[in-house]
């Protein structure tokens, strides 16, 4: 090969090459994002629109609804859904994966402008954000004073620090939690307005027209101009008293005689507790195309200039940093890389039993690795567990061709040949049987890489990895082994006592010498006993089918990262202070435990709306410090949660989100037009679904109703009075929900709300809202506008209504949802199947699976097609090198009979056949040919050369044997850090070892048996092929 030549007669060129590879690895390795996984982020916009007080069903028909049918006509929608709870509309918009982020936010920004002009004044202006909402917030801090109040504190906050966090690149929401800023209140005194006759809609009005600063245009003179403004804005927060809401009898009414002016703080509506105390919090969650590492940097970098400018006496904490556990997973695959090559390295010194060999061969990794890593730079992938594993997988790959040359230039060697000699032979000799390995693998990686859906995205850069990484190290064997071996040639002194470890290496090579004559009968016996061989071999495939029926299914199974994630509801119509109430005790029982290390809760955050939606983040000891599993924890703490009551836990989970959001895995939609139905679907169905085993925290989104007073206004008696629905519902409005009329600026241009509601203890009961007054249009004999008291114009009727109405692509439905526990999660998805298949639905309604099994589901088809894709391609490459139809059929026998093993170590230790093990099934396929066709190779060669079919077939196997044992053990090797899992969410990619392992044992084993049986069948065929059309032509 001309490429051997060169590098054997130019050494320092070829170690200047080499040097080179190393160097753009080191560079290259300084300058790769680190992230957990490659960018597969969802293009995610989420929708919020404030309408204070509002009931779901008004949220809906106003502004959800309308939003929606715009939102739909967008191209690149994967799904729309929403959520109309009270007060609050929220539409979660996801496009697909081709569609960025930006674009999309900006789509909607656009569509939705023409509907929203159109609300009411009192829904505030839609904000649209790019975040998960599914997704927990990647960073807490947590503000603590000792020296300011909540106010100060929460206004703080809210002025200084927040803005500085909304600038950080790839930060989505920061989010205020447990906050009471200033605000000046305004509380109406009812009975005092009806004394003066005077209606609250003349307040707002007062409120709303005196507090201005109108520009009044400019004066011009010869050589000059003077602006002239009206400024009549209020200086004081208690000056607002001394505007005049009317006049009576010619004297003035000030606002100070019909309300108290409070400079206060607003009303809590969320809370976050650290370790048991209140606390205010900020939460900040990301982009959902930004890289998680980057934006906890980028956070830190601004928190430590918030930190040297905050008040005397006011902290920060970080109390949740999700980056930590994928720098944790992302640490332990570099460890499990380095201990695979180390492991890797000494099974080639056991085989070869030489030092010079060892590192000969060794320094192929360092070189192939680095050699990668400047070609994932170049590709501008990041360092992530995705291109990591892909380096670990390939490992025992990147020494195999180094092996195979050195092993077969020390064979020629010792049949005395000079160095230079031995080097260029033996790898002449074998480099066509190293390409054709080579090949197979990029053929079975590069279909991998351009699978579809959210699992191409995944492994695109896993498969050009590992395609890279094969073709390098293939470039290093062909020239950097060949020019060591000629010029670094072992010297023999005979003379020399060998020492114990040589000693040892050389009682290591006569056992290895004593196995070839074992393995020499068992293929003669083989050989002559065919169809036995056969027979034995596919009825082992089969029961390796029958046992892949009792191996469970999941997405991806979770990592343990040490975090729980408890979220639970209080009834309905809770207010925030009884949830915090809960809270506590949640928090008090959860702190009992000796694992738990910190905890951090909230109530109505960002990502859980609702003041009875409590959420708890409970950090526990680091998994190799414990003996119980997370499922097992979650499990504990389910039962201890039990004991508390008022509350219904709807989830305890790992805190992590790899693959599937924070959603849960059993997600199942039913859609239909009418609530009460879908109620009563939902009922009967979660009561089939709680049967099934393994499942835990089944909720359905159709909460219990929530209690309302409905308010039904007489038009006719009204219209008499002088009263207008729209007046009617202005003035109900403001003394109930509170609005912001006004702004109030202070002295350093910071601006507050001034806020006019009733005072506390006269809106708490429905007798409150009858003894409103309301200014009518009409006038009493003095001239006064009349009032009307609401009970003489309307009839009120408490009711039961919605607590939340959720749609999916614009029709109404109820999402039932469940954790999984102590079983997989496809397994308890087939059960729920089976449930839904059996179920009556009325006509309009329809079953839809969301979540990780719908993902499972897609994905498999995508691997499926990757797979026969493998297999094509790889006859395509076997096919090109043997020139022959029907050889390359003896070598692709050896796949299906690595499945044996798969199955078997799947089902040995406990795996499941998930995301993961699939990719190790693939990778398989590659490297399972590469034994065979080294082989296949040699038969071939001695055939040509005239030797009988036999002898060719004993002598190939002979001489095979040492290299494919050595490839397959060091293979074996450089998984074994990664299948024991010990590192931090070292779960997830260990079922992918376990299958490598497993597959490549057994198929070893086999392929030194099996396929030379097939071997000599395909070689029969073919002949009698040939006889049969030689006597046809005759």
């Amino acid at each position: 090969m001309w490429l051997t030549r060169i590098s054997v007669k130019y050494p320092v060129f070829t170690i200047m090459m080499m040097l080179s590879l190393m160097v753009l690895g080191l560079a290259s390795w300084q300058r790769m994002s680190v992230e957990e996984f490659p960018d597969v982020d969802f293009p995610f916009v989420v929708i919020h629109t404030t309408y204070p007080g509002a009931s779901p069903e008004t949220i809906e028909s106003e502004i959800t609804k309308k939003m929606e049918d715009q939102i739909n006509t967008i191209s690149g929608l994967k799904q729309v859904i929403s959520q109309s709870s009270e007060g609050l509309s929220t539409i979660i918009v996801e496009f697909n994966l081709d569609v960025p982020s930006a674009v999309a936010a900006q789509d909607i920004r656009d569509k939705i402008a023409p509907v929203t002009a159109e609300f009411r004044d009192e829904i505030q202006d839609p904000v649209v954000e790019r975040y998960d909402p599914t997704a927990s917030a990647i960073m807490s801090i947590v503000f603590e004073s000792k020296t300011q109040s909540l106010r100060e504190l929460s206004t703080y906050i809210d002025q200084k620090v927040v803005p500085e966090l909304q600038t950080v690149s790839g930060v989505g929401a920061v989010n205020l939690l447990g906050d009471s800023q200033r605000q000046i209140r305004i509380v109406i005194d009812p009975y005092k307005l009806q004394s003066y006759g005077i209606g609250i809609d003349q307040v707002i009005n007062t409120l709303k027209s005196e507090n201005i600063e109108v520009p009044g245009g400019t004066l011009k003179q010869a050589n000059s101009e003077l602006v002239v403004e009206i400024k009549s804005k209020v200086i004081h927060p208690y000056a607002f008293g001394d505007l005049i809401v009317a006049t009576k009898n010619g004297s003035p009414i000030f606002l100070k005689q019909v309300a108290t002016v409070e400079d206060s703080q607003a009303e809590l509506d969320s809370s976050a507790f650290l370790n048991g105390d209140p606390a205010v919090a900020v939460d900040v969650l990301r982009n959902s195309d930004s890289n998680i590492i980057q934006v906890v940097d980028g956070t830190y970098k601004a928190l430590a200039k918030i930190e040297k400018r905050l008040p005397q006496g006011v902290s920060a904490k970080v109390v949740v940093d999700s980056s930590q556990g994928i720098r944790g997973s992302i640490r332990d695959v570099t460890r499990t890389i380095l201990e695979g090559a180390i492991l890797a390295v000494l099974i080639v010194l056991l085989f070869l039993g030489s030092f010079r060999s060892t590192i000969i061969t060794g320094m192929t990794l360092p070189i192939s690795l680095l050699g990668t890593l400047a070609m994932i730079w170049a590709f501008g992938f990041s360092i992530n567990m995705m291109t990591l594993l892909a380096l670990s997988l390939s490992i025992g790959l990147l020494i195999d061709d180094a092996i195979v040359v050195r092993e077969n230039i020390v064979r020629h060697a010792d049949m005395g040949k000079d160095h230079v000699t031995a080097a260029l032979d033996g790898t002449k000799e074998i480099g066509l049987a190293v390409l054709a390995t080579t090949l197979t693998i990029v053929a079975v990686f590069l279909p991998v890489a351009f699978m579809g859906g959210i699992i191409g995205r995944f492994f695109y850069q896993f498969g050009v990895t590992v395609s890279t990484a094969v073709l390098i190290s293939m470039f290093v064997s062909f020239t950097l082994d060949p020019m060591l071996s000629a010029h670094w040639a072992e010297r023999k002194n005979p003379n020399k006592q060998p020492g114990r470890v040589k000693r040892f290496l050389n009682w290591i090579s006569t056992k290895l010498d004593n196995l070839s004559h074992v393995y020499e009968k068992l293929l003669k016996l083989a050989l002559r006993f065919r169809l036995i061989t056969l027979l034995i071999a596919v009825a082992s495939l089969f029961g390796a089918l029958g046992l892949s029926k009792l191996i469970g299914t999941e997405f991806v199974p979770v990592p343990d990262k040490g975090e729980i994630r408890i979220k639970f509801e209080t009834p309905v119509d809770a207010s925030l202070e009884y949830s915090q109430a809960k809270l506590k005790q949640v928090d008090q029982i959860i702190r009992q435990h000796p694992q738990v290390i910190s905890t951090y809760g909230s109530v109505n955050s960002l990502t859980d709306r609702g003041k009875n939606h409590v959420n708890l983040r409970v950090r526990v000891t680091p998994r190799n410090e414990r003996e119980q599993t997370l499922t097992e924890l979650n499990n504990e703490f389910r039962e201890r949660l039990q004991t508390v009551a008022g509350i219904r836990v709807t989830s305890v989970a790992s805190a992590d989100e790899t693959v599937s959001g924070g959603q849960k895995p059993v997600m199942i939609s039913i859609k239909g037009p009418d609530l009460n139905q879908l109620q009563q679907i939902s009922d009967r169905f979660m009561l089939e679904i709680a049967k099934v085993d393994g499942i835990v925290d089944l909720e359905s989104s159709l909460k219990e109703p929530k209690p309302t007073l409905e308010v039904q206004i007489n038009r006719v008696l009204a219209s008499d009075l002088g009263l207008s629905v729209n007046q009617i519902a202005n003035v109900i409005r403001p003394l109930i929900a509170g609005d912001d009329v006004t702004t109030w600026q202070d002295e350093n241009g910071e601006t507050y709300d001034v806020n006019v509601r009733l005072t506390e203890d006269r809106r708490s009961l429905p007798g409150d809202v009858q003894q409103m007054s309301l200014t009518s249009q009409k006038t009493d004999a003095n001239g006064q506008a009349i009032l009307v008291p609401l009970a003489s114009v309307a009839s009120f009727e408490e009711n039961l209504g919605a607590s939340q109405i959720n749609r999916r692509d614009l029709a109404r439905e109820v999402l039932v949802e469940a954790n999984t526990a102590g079983r997989p999660a496809g397994d308890i998805g087939r059960d729920i199947e089976a449930i839904q298949n059996n179920f009556e639905l009325p006509p309009g309604y329809s079953f839809d699976t969301q979540g990780s099994n719908a993902d499972m589901a897609e994905s498999a088809g995508y691997a499926l097609t990757a797979i026969t894709l493998s297999i094509v391609f790889i006859y395509i490459v076997l096919g090109s090198q043997f020139n022959s139809f029907i050889h390359p059929a003896a070598i692709m026998a050896s796949l299906p009979l690595s499945l044996i093993g798969v199955f078997l170590a799947l089902f040995l230790l406990n795996s499941t056949m998930n995301l993961f093990s699939i990719i190790g099934i693939i990778m398989l396929m590659g490297l399972v040919t590469k034994n065979a066709i080294l082989l296949i190779d040699f038969i071939k060669k001695a055939m040509d050369r005239g030797e009988p079919r036999y002898e060719a077939i004993i002598q190939a196997g002979k001489t095979r044997l040492r290299p494919i044992l050595m490839t397959t053990s060091a293979m074996v090797m450089g998984m074994v850090p990664l299948a024991l899992g010990l590192g931090e969410g070292g779960e997830q990619s260990a079922p992918m070892a376990h299958a490598v392992i497993g597959g490549v044992i057994t198929s070893t084993l086999l392929t030194l048996v099996v396929v030379p049986v097939i071997f000599t069948y395909l070689d029969d065929f073919k002949n009698f092929m040939l006889h049969q059309s030689r006597k046809l032509m005759s």
